[in-house]
């Protein structure tokens, strides 16, 4: 699926995620934390939140533009299982709420400000992501 995408553009892209994270911080003192950007447009009128949206259509004109550069194609949505796309949906978003950030504000932002908040927060991210992952493929035989 992947396999044409090269070094060079993970790094790129790894450094154009910190390179927004730090500007972001520095710029206006916010943590690039995606869910808490996206779940405040839903609490607040947009005219007083136009940084946020400017963040996000930044995230999606940055995907395009990457595209349309490179040459690569977008992927496909995936549309396999969509009851269990939904649920998986709910349970992120549940889970972004228990853990008051997600991991593009705990694993990005958060780890290198050396939050120990943050630091477990992404450890049990993961964890819990390879433990279902295990689950699914190995215990369930299920093939996502």
């Amino acid at each position: 699926m992947f396999e044409s995408v090269s070094y060079i553009h993970v790094l790129g892209g790894g450094a154009l995620i910190g390179l927004a994270a730090l500007l972001l911080f520095a710029g206006i003192g916010r943590i690039a934390g995606i869910c808490g950007i996206a779940f405040s447009l839903l609490a607040a009128p947009i005219r007083t939140q136009v940084w946020r949206v400017l963040f996000l259509l930044g995230l999606i004109a940055g995907a395009f533009l990457f595209h349309t550069i490179s040459g690569q194609p977008a992927p496909a949505a995936p549309n396999n299982n969509l009851p269990l796309l939904i649920i998986g949906g709910l349970l992120v978003g549940f889970g972004t709420a228990m853990g008051n950030g997600c991991t593009s504000g705990h694993g990005i932002c958060g780890i290198s400000r050396f939050s120990p908040r943050s630091i477990v927060a992404t450890l049990t991210f993961m964890v819990m992501a390879i433990i279902t992952m295990f689950v699914v493929r190995h215990v369930l035989g299920w093939s996502i």
